[in-house]
C-alpha cells in the first residue's frame, strides 16, 4: 500500500509540471503600443481631411461637441454686438469657424475672435487674435479656465481673454498689463471694456433673449418677533 501512495504521489506531482498553468508563466510580456505624440505641422494637415472639428493641445487632437441653447444664444449675441461696432474699423470679429494658433504648439477653436490684421479669404487660422471669447460649459469650464487661459496668456498679439458664464449673466476677464495680466469679475450691470479694439460693451448685451432663474426671497414674515430688549 505504501509503495503504491508513493507511485500515485509521483505521478501526480509529474503531471502538475506538466500543466499548461506552468507553462503560461514562461510566455514573454506582450508589447504595448504607445500613441507618438502628433506635431502641430501633422495635425494640420490631418485636420484638412476630417469632417468634423478638432482642437490640437500640443500632443493630440480634441473633438470638438455641441453647446446648449444659451451658448448659442450667448454666441449669436456676441457676433452681433461686435461686428455692428466693428465695422468701418480696421478691428474684425469672427466666430468659431475658425481656430486660432495658441501659445506655441496648440490650436483651438474660440467662441469669438478679434483680430486687427488682414488676411486671406481662403485661410482657416488666425494667427494674431487680439480679444478671444469663451463660452463655459459645465464639461469645459475647468479646461477654459485653467489650461486655455494659460495657452491664451501666452499668445503675444492676445490683450484680453473674456470668459462668459451661460447659467448667468456673468464674466471672467484676463487682462494683459504691464507686470502680468490682470483679472476683473463681471456681474449683469457691468459694462466689459476693450480699450484695445475701442469698444465698450453692456454686459447683458451677451445674454438678451435668454432668461435665468433667481433665487427666491427669503421669507421673513412669518418669523416670531424677538422679545423686547433682545
Amino acid at each position: 500500500m505504501t509503495a503504491r501512495r508513493r507511485g500515485a504521489a509521483s505521478n501526480i506531482t509529474t503531471e502538475i509540471k506538466d500543466t499548461p498553468v506552468r507553462n503560461r508563466a514562461t510566455i514573454p510580456a506582450m508589447n504595448l503600443a504607445v500613441p507618438t505624440p502628433m506635431s502641430l505641422t501633422q495635425f494640420l494637415k490631418w485636420e484638412e481631411r476630417q469632417e468634423l472639428r478638432y482642437e490640437f493641445d500640443g500632443t493630440r487632437p480634441i473633438a470638438m461637441v455641441g453647446g446648449t441653447r444659451a451658448h448659442a444664444a450667448i454666441q449669436r449675441n456676441l457676433a452681433f454686438a461686435l461686428t455692428g461696432r466693428l465695422r468701418g474699423k480696421p478691428c474684425q470679429f469672427f466666430g468659431s469657424d475658425l481656430k486660432i494658433k495658441a501659445a506655441e504648439n496648440s490650436c483651438r477653436y474660440p467662441d469669438g475672435i478679434v483680430t486687427c490684421t488682414g488676411g486671406e479669404n481662403a485661410s482657416t487660422i488666425v494667427s494674431d487674435p487680439v480679444v478671444i471669447f469663451e463660452v463655459l460649459s459645465p464639461s469645459t469650464a475647468a479646461n477654459d479656465r485653467i489650461v486655455k487661459a494659460r495657452e491664451y496668456q501666452a499668445t503675444p498679439s492676445a490683450q484680453r481673454y473674456v470668459m462668459l458664464e451661460q447659467d448667468g449673466v456673468s464674466a471672467t476677464v484676463y487682462a494683459r498689463a504691464q507686470d502680468g495680466w490682470s483679472v476683473l469679475v463681471l456681474t449683469d450691470n457691468d459694462t466689459l471694456d476693450m480699450p484695445e479694439i475701442g469698444l465698450s460693451i453692456p454686459l447683458a448685451e451677451f445674454y438678451e433673449g435668454l432668461s435665468f432663474e433667481t433665487a427666491p426671497a427669503e421669507d421673513n414674515e412669518n418669523d416670531p418677533t424677538p422679545p423686547a430688549g433682545a
